[in-house]
């Protein structure tokens, strides 16, 4: 007799208890109804995404140091790691040109702010200085001079990825001058800590659900769903925007590299809805280079591209920006010309180069662009705050896609992407993709 199918809800059992993606889905609807039905109670759970965050960024500078050592270290040749940054520097800023670009068309078109008609007088910055703390962006001076690490341990206990990518280079340029026949133990015993941080990611990632659950019940508590209604133009504009500018990362990564990337996204699509849980692309840092490392990305392109990325190629937060610049234009009534919205992007360009990781940095590149205008008052930036929580899910998959796209881009240029490998591994099944990405392997690949 064939064997009996299992029952329905034995199925569900076992698809709750196997699959990351389907807990991450229930954990996200279930913070969701908590945050609307208790939103006294959902404010409490903001330790469990906190404290999943806290875990995860931990793990972040040792995994890239380790990744981008080994990287130098096997591929043998310093150089073609520069010509690797260099590209992918070119690669960076076309895109995120290309995406204030598109957020500017956009909000011309569309016109979101035009009938909110803000009487400027009625707005105050306090609110504004109360989100980024008093902050200020960094000059381009302070920008560079902060990526230079004052020692090694203080780039890892500040968790300072320019600083520590330094470091790694600096030490993967020294194995290479030294050679393997003077320091023959330091190689693998990098190896084997990049091997034991990559087991830690896997048992961080088992707290993934309940890190989903609490930041996506805090959200719809402490926002609620009506500011959606309230701003309901201006958020479809934006996800739209970022819709078309995910169309053509598709169509440059097909054109690049042969890849789809709606392969790629059902590929990554347990780490996609974790970001969009826990609205922070480095919550998914590691399990991300190691799946780029599993569809055939060498190691020097993935451990250099990627938390490069992270500083200098904002694709979403660029789209965001120049959209929410024309928005609050047109919500106090200001005109701004051809030549204006020109040095939109200019400053733009500038001032989304050094966001990262500085509290309310959305609000501080807004009101440099503003004061840089000088027709925007600086209040109008608050016109924002209550929308900017809900514009994180797409500045964090935006940010995410366009950083993968890079890796895979700046890969092929190098030769040293193997396609054949990607295609199998985007083809094939959820299981045999998530066994490829689960088990790294520690050499570097040569391309066929």
């Amino acid at each position: 007799m064939p064997p009996t199918a299992p029952s329905l809800p034995r199925r569900v059992a076992r698809i709750l208890r196997t699959s990351l993606f389907a807990q991450v889905l229930c954990a996200l609807v279930l913070g969701i109804v908590i945050g609307k039905l208790w939103p006294g109670f959902a404010a409490d759970l903001k330790p469990l995404g906190d404290g999943f965050t806290r875990l995860i960024k931990t793990i972040i500078s040792p995994l890239v140091f380790c990744v981008v050592v080994v990287g130098i270290a096997k591929a043998g040749d310093l150089k073609a790691f520069g010509r690797i940054g260099l590209k992918a520097l070119i690669w960076f800023e076309v895109a995120s040109t290309a995406a204030l670009i598109i957020g500017l068309v956009a909000a011309n078109v569309v016109q979101p702010g035009s009938a909110m008609h803000v009487d400027p007088s009625t707005l105050s910055t306090k609110a504004v200085d109360a989100k980024t703390g008093g902050a200020a962006l960094p000059s381009t001076t302070e920008f560079v001079v902060n990526a230079l690490p004052t020692s090694f341990i203080g780039a890892f206990a500040e968790n300072s990825l320019l600083q520590v990518l330094i470091l790694a280079c600096l030490v993967g340029a020294a194995l290479l001058h030294l050679g393997h026949t003077k320091v023959p133990k330091v190689l693998p015993a990098v190896e084997q800590a990049q091997e034991i941080i990559f087991a830690i990611v896997g048992f961080v990632m088992r707290l993934a659900p309940i890190a989903v659950f609490g930041a996506m019940a805090v959200l719809i508590g402490q926002y609620g769903l009506g500011v959606i209604k309230t701003y309901s133009e201006l958020i479809i504009l934006c996800y739209v925007a970022a819709a078309l500018f995910v169309a053509l990362l598709a169509v440059a990564l097909r054109i690049v590299t042969g890849l789809s990337l709606w392969k790629f996204l059902r590929y990554i699509r347990e780490e996609m809805l974790l970001a969009l849980g826990t609205a922070s692309t480095e919550s998914v840092m590691p399990r991300v280079m190691q799946k780029l490392r599993g569809a055939g990305a060498r190691d020097d392109a993935v451990g250099l591209v990627l938390p490069t990325g992270y500083s200098f190629n904002l694709d979403g937060a660029s789209l965001y920006l120049s959209i929410g610049t024309l928005f609050i234009a047109q919500a106090v009534g200001v005109d701004l010309s051809l030549s204006q919205q020109i040095t939109v992007v200019l400053v733009l360009m500038l001032t989304s180069k050094g966001m990262a990781g500085i509290p309310g940095s959305a609000f501080l590149a807004l009101s440099a662009t503003a004061s840089s205008l000088g027709a925007i008052p600086a209040g109008a930036v608050a016109l924002l705050l209550g929308v900017d929580r809900i514009m994180d899910s797409m500045r964090v998959v935006t940010n995410l896609l366009g950083n993968c796209v890079a890796v895979f881009a700046v890969s092929r240029w190098e030769g040293t992407l193997d396609v054949e490998r990607a295609k199998t591994v985007l083809d094939g099944s959820a299981v045999a993709a998530e066994s490829e990405a689960s088990v790294p392997e520690p050499s570097v690949r040569v391309a066929q």
